[in-house]
């Protein structure tokens, strides 16, 4: 989303992690912790980790605040999503739309990986009721990061009717200028926002988007399924 919404040229790449492509010699090569995403830049070099990659793409425009107190409010929520949204809300829908069958270490496991993201959600709600935006009554980085695994949280089996805020929210995010729609014209219909977002599809799927005003930065992605939702799917459950 961060790459349609400013613009940039790029290649996606997606592969299947549950064939461990995202273990062989060449990836680890790209990215020895075998995670995804991993973005190769112009100079060659990789950057993994997606807060990283967002923030580095965004540096300089108006998704990245300039303001202090603001890049720092704009850390704290992605800060969230890593630690308290996205282990929960990404994990159970990871379990629920796409294995098969759950293990009995799941099975125990996903009452608390629900009632963590419901908190989650209810923190968003309470931010939401008052507040347009996550940072400054505008777009950027943190409703992006926010957003990603929000929107289909319901393929978890997410209740998110009871959250007034949150669903305004998603519609402010839909509303802004085409960044759903032009990361859309990548994939084939259906495949839409599970690749831009770089979800497990148990497919491979490139593309190239260019822009006539682009000029910086990317020209590959590696967006791998979702390994970070696989390698947490199979934690002992928190005690």
């Amino acid at each position: 989303l961060v790459l349609a919404k400013l613009g940039l040229p790029y290649k996606l790449v997606l592969c299947d992690i549950l064939k461990g492509e995202t273990r062989t010699p060449e990836f680890l090569a790209k990215n020895p912790n075998g995670r995804i995403p991993t973005l190769q830049l112009e100079d060659g070099t990789f950057l993994a980790e997606s807060g990283a990659i967002i923030w580095y793409l965004a540096e300089g425009t108006p998704l990245a605040p300039k303001d202090r107190k603001a890049r720092a409010e704009t850390l704290q929520w992605m800060f969230f999503e890593q630690y308290s949204h996205e282990p929960n809300i990404a994990v159970a829908r990871f379990w629920k739309h796409y294995l098969p069958k759950l293990s009995a270490l799941q099975e125990m496991d996903l009452p608390n990986r629900m009632k963590g993201g419901y908190a989650a959600l209810d923190v968003m709600e309470k931010h939401l009721a008052k507040n347009d935006f996550f940072i400054g009554g505008s777009f950027g980085l943190a409703d992006i990061a926010l957003y990603a695994y929000t929107h289909v949280a319901p393929e978890g089996e997410f209740d998110l009717s009871k959250y007034p805020g949150i669903n305004a929210w998603m519609g402010r995010v839909v509303a802004q200028p085409d960044p759903v729609r032009q990361a859309g014209e990548l994939v084939e219909e259906g495949q839409v926002m599970d690749a831009v977002l770089g979800l497990a599809l148990g497919r491979d799927v490139a593309a190239d988007l260019d822009h006539p005003e682009a000029g910086r930065a990317i020209r590959q992605i590696e967006a791998i399924g979702s390994s970070d939702e696989a390698a947490r799917s199979h934690r002992r459950p928190r005690r």
